[in-house]
């Protein structure tokens, strides 16, 4: 499916009243207009179209309901210094979902009509970039499962669709540290399996975790290894990092754990800062006792959502630790201040990180 290829466009005559942007939270409103994209089999992915938000009409024996064929991504769009609209790596969401496509039986994307898609449905809804200091227009690109049949196989038709939302902070504390709980009981993903992807499936099995997390007064939870439930994988919403005594460690990729876009921006960026670091396995156990050695100096998340969120506390059974007194460390404020000023537009992108609708 080409660049070039007709997106039809129908405009809604019923716009809606746009939120106060200091309340807008995370995911809770959303914009007058969706993309749509149908595929069907043998005839592949056909009426690429624009449509007003608003409920649409699916079998209730659709595959999606019953065999869980559903993967999403997640980016979003800034309004940038200039009055420009930016966008960070979307190249690599669009990359990543037809990895999870791929993992999960569904049709394979061309990503670069779908990144022309989004930035045309943007400019129609650009009037939704909130513009207060911390917020941005949310994007949530999805894959679901149409086929009405009862019967486990791979669906023969999908929709894929994108929505748009303006959101403030991921967490209420913005970014003040979150105490995070390690979870001893549940399992999250195991290698071979789908901790990789961005299914939707992925996320609904975290969700018990979550439950007992915040029954607890933590934020969030931090998922130990599948099978030895002693190495560190990621947090629910985030990848992880520690730095222990000068490096910066974070677990590898195994196939459980979900490649992450704002992963790979701290990466580089701690490369080219000359900051060690390493991707490899750590146990739960090695950072504990780096704590003790008073070797642990920070820890922190890393997500679109929230890009990078300061770690404040562990807790584990009895064992309780605080980091970096509680308060968001030196590296960690300037990852965050980096990629928020190259998000938003206010230093150069050295990197051609973002691209400018």
């Amino acid at each position: 499916m080409p660049e070039n290829y007709p997106i039809s466009v129908k405009l809604t005559d019923k716009k809606k009243v746009k939120p106060d942007q200091s309340i807008l939270g995370f995911g809770k409103y959303f914009t007058d207009h969706m993309f749509i994209l149908d595929y069907v089999e043998g005839e592949g992915w056909k009426d690429a179209r624009i449509v007003p938000n608003e409920p649409f009409l699916i079998d209730p024996a659709a595959m999606v309901f019953h065999y869980g064929q559903a993967v999403f991504e997640g980016l979003k769009a800034y309004n940038a210094e200039g009055s420009k609209i930016l966008l960070f790596r979307p190249d690599m969401n669009f990359a990543r979902l037809n990895h999870s496509d791929e993992r999960m039986c569904i049709p394979q994307l061309d990503e670069e009509f779908v990144i022309h898609a989004l930035k045309e449905l943007i400019k129609i809804d650009s009037d939704w970039i909130p513009t207060e200091e911390g917020t941005a227009l949310y994007i949530r690109p999805f894959v679901i499962a149409t086929e009405a049949a009862v019967g486990v196989h791979p669906s023969k038709s999908y929709k894929f669709m994108i929505i748009l939302s303006p959101v403030g902070a991921y967490y209420a504390t913005g970014l003040a540290p979150v105490k995070i709980i390690i979870e001893d009981e549940f399992v999250r993903a195991v290698r071979g399996g789908i901790g990789f992807t961005k299914s939707s499936a992925n996320y609904a099995i975290s969700l018990k975790g979550q439950e007992k997390a915040i029954e607890k007064g933590y934020a969030q939870v931090l998922w130990l290894d599948g099978i030895e439930r002693k190495y560190i994988e990621e947090v629910g919403t985030m990848n992880v990092f520690f730095i222990i005594d000068g490096k910066v460690v974070t677990p590898m990729l195994s196939g459980s754990i979900l490649p992450g876009v704002t992963r790979a921006s701290v990466i580089e960026l701690l490369k080219n800062w000359n900051i060690p670091v390493e991707e490899r396995k750590i146990s739960i156990d090695e950072v504990f006792h780096a704590h003790a050695d008073g070797k642990l100096q920070e820890v922190f998340g890393t997500g679109t959502a929230a890009v990078i969120s300061p770690v404040g506390e562990f807790i584990m059974g009895d064992k309780r630790i605080e980091i970096c007194g509680g308060k968001i460390g030196e590296i960690s404020q300037k990852l965050y201040d980096t990629l928020t000023d190259i998000q938003y537009g206010r230093v150069k992108d050295e990197f051609n990180w973002t691209v400018s609708l």
